[in-house]
């Protein structure tokens, strides 16, 4: 069916604008019919200046990445990634305990054993245990970026190189951080970024794969488009072994595109006033004695989208949430084993009692997998337990100076109740 502006009303519906100037708009779209039918396909644009394609060519130039793929989230992005990086049955996955389930669903929905892996004070996966978790049976690695946090990727490819597996950056709430001077997602085969809700670019839905390899580019743009085949000649036959598969439909559409589009333009700016907020909040933390800011691997790089406090033990976490909402103080936690947080492992019964789409029971019972299941359970990662329960989360977005320092003297007010 036709396209007019009918459909562009709806969107500017979404909008919350004042009723005057919704009307305005309404008025100059009724006397304003389109030349043309917009056209929203990702691919065949008439003018070959497609919102989708621009985004990806000025993400690539942010980033640095040679290749950059939009899909239609970041879960998707997970999934096209692992399977061009030939992650499937009778591999293993290893994936840190604190991260949206998501990113472990990604490895069962491509046929692996995801292994979860403890985190440290960072927040980020633990690369000793990381080691710990490795079998001759791991292929791949998924960091990620939790909270806005880096991960120690120095030493994430370190064990990569000496183990020989793959590394796939989860970067869904980190999208503009950094490490070291390098752009999150840029270390390891492939990095994937979320557009969803949240996020550090939101439109709605959509995701970004990013990667230096021009195989593992091709391999997830044929993933995410039933294998259209898109190579330099997608007719052509195959020219190496893994070109040519069948695939699923992971499109980003134009209008996700656009909303894309301006919030990459804006991410900048907004990383700018994190960070500058979070730096205030730690100047004038310093006189701290019972809680202390957790350990950040690249301080500079983070996208300090929160500050996290750590206490000694939870009963005095506890206590600091008693006293914050006394104070009104906006002081937030992560986990007090009252709310079924996706975020934390202990709650992904999906995994931990390997429940499957079909009675089969794949990738489980897989019988290209010869290894000893994982001895999944609720606490099965007790140090990363032990962590979330003694976290204090306080959001530097959309906060101004002065907020900040109003909330560091209640944040300095209720260390001296502890």
């Amino acid at each position: 069916m036709r396209m007019d502006n009918a459909e562009l009303k709806e969107i500017v519906s979404l909008w919350n604008l004042p009723a005057q100037a919704k009307k305005r708009i309404f008025h100059i779209l009724d006397d304003s019919p389109p030349l043309s039918p917009p056209h929203l396909f990702r691919y065949y644009h008439p003018t070959g200046k497609g919102k989708v394609e621009q985004l990806e060519k000025e993400f690539a130039k942010m980033s640095g990445a040679k290749h950059c793929l939009a899909v239609n989230s970041g879960t998707s992005a997970l999934i096209a990634a692992l399977a061009a990086c030939g992650i499937g049955p009778g591999d293993e996955v290893i994936v840190p305990a604190y991260t949206f389930f998501a990113t472990a669903s990604a490895v069962v929905v491509c046929r692996a054993i995801p292994v979860i892996a403890e985190v440290d004070e960072t927040l980020t996966i633990d690369p000793v245990d990381l080691e710990r978790k490795m079998t001759k049976r791991t292929k791949a690695v998924i960091p990620v970026h939790m909270r806005g946090l880096p991960c120690d990727m120095e030493r994430i490819l370190a064990l990569s190189r000496k183990h020989n597996i793959r590394v796939i950056e989860d970067v869904a709430q980190a999208g503009g951080g950094s490490f070291r001077g390098r752009w999150l997602g840029r270390f390891g085969d492939a990095g994937c970024f979320s557009f969803d809700f949240y996020k550090m670019i939101s439109s709605g839905e959509g995701g970004m794969v990013v990667t230096d390899d021009e195989l593992v580019y091709i391999r997830a743009q044929s993933w995410h488009d039933t294998a259209a085949c898109w190579r330099p000649n997608r007719f052509a036959r195959e020219r190496v072994p893994g070109e040519l598969f069948c695939g699923e439909n992971y499109r980003m559409s134009e209008v996700h595109g656009a909303i894309a589009l301006a919030q990459l333009r804006k991410l900048n700016r907004h990383l700018s006033a994190c960070r500058r907020t979070k730096k205030v909040l730690l100047a004038r933390l310093s006189a701290l004695k019972v809680l202390r800011p957790a350990p950040v691997h690249d301080p500079d790089g983070e996208c300090a989208t929160n500050l996290v406090l750590l206490a000694p033990d939870a009963a005095t976490a506890k206590k600091a949430f008693g006293i914050a909402k006394e104070m009104r103080l906006p002081v937030g936690g992560v986990y007090d084993q009252t709310v079924r947080d996706w975020h934390i492992y202990r709650y992904w019964e999906h995994i931990l009692e390997r429940k499957t789409v079909t009675d089969e029971g794949c990738p489980y019972s897989c019988p290209f997998y010869t290894g000893k299941l994982p001895a999944y359970s609720q606490d099965m990662c007790p140090n990363t337990l032990d962590i979330l329960s003694r976290c204090l989360i306080v959001s530097t977005e959309y906060r101004s100076v002065r907020e900040a320092g109003e909330i560091a003297r209640g944040l300095v007010s209720l260390d001296t109740r502890l």
